[in-house]
């Protein structure tokens, strides 16, 4: 059953605490925000901006925020002048838009913002809370039956390499007793890479 929009953000807000203001939206509507935040003057060209895509920056409270992600589900901006970060979530229903702390990370902050928006609405969450990425559960036939094997095969070979100790264990453990700098670089590269995308 969906959260309503208070509590969804009193909880939002005490998982990630840089988070200091929210506003839930039903198209351009402000249905809930806390008290420490009007945005009722923006929202209408926050909401625009949003919708276009091809916007490069918003203003919120006289703060001129920089748009650096702005897709139909998500918005991330940040102020050049360190003021703060703007996240915001979106589906069919609502839209969620959450001031964060300059301090704050602006990836963990969208991530918590997104699983919040899962909890307002009446079409479920993307994924259930208690789903595991990688664990294989029952999906439509039609999906099953359009995956190339070959592609399939090649993933499950992958993901075998990484369980393996010899694995991706092994080929870094080596690269780090050869003390290959060009390698190493490399990995530094790619594990920075993926703490960016999963946000920690």
């Amino acid at each position: 059953m969906p959260l309503d929009p208070e509590t969804a953000v009193y909880n939002l807000m005490q998982s990630e605490p840089t988070i200091i203001a929210v506003a839930v939206l039903r198209g351009k509507e402000i249905i809930y925000t806390t008290d420490n935040w009007d945005i009722s003057a923006d929202v209408g060209r926050v909401v625009s901006s949003w919708a276009s895509m091809n916007a490069q920056f918003i203003m919120i409270s006289g703060v001129k925020y920089s748009l650096l992600q702005c897709t139909t589900e998500r918005l991330v901006a940040t102020s050049i002048r360190g003021e703060g970060h703007i996240v915001g979530a979106k589906d069919e229903e609502h839209k969620i838009i959450a001031y964060v702390e300059p301090d704050g990370s602006m990836n963990v902050a969208y991530m918590d913002t997104a699983r919040c928006l899962g909890t307002i609405s009446s079409t479920g969450p993307y994924l259930d809370a208690n789903a595991q990425l990688g664990r294989g559960g029952p999906g439509p036939a039609a999906a099953a039956a359009s995956v190339d094997p070959q592609l399939k095969g090649e993933i499950q070979a992958f993901l075998d390499w990484i369980k393996d100790s010899e694995g991706l264990s092994g080929y870094i453990n080596y690269y780090l007793q050869q003390n290959n700098a060009q390698i190493i670089s490399e990995l530094s590269k790619i594990y920075a890479e993926l703490r960016q995308i999963f946000g920690v």
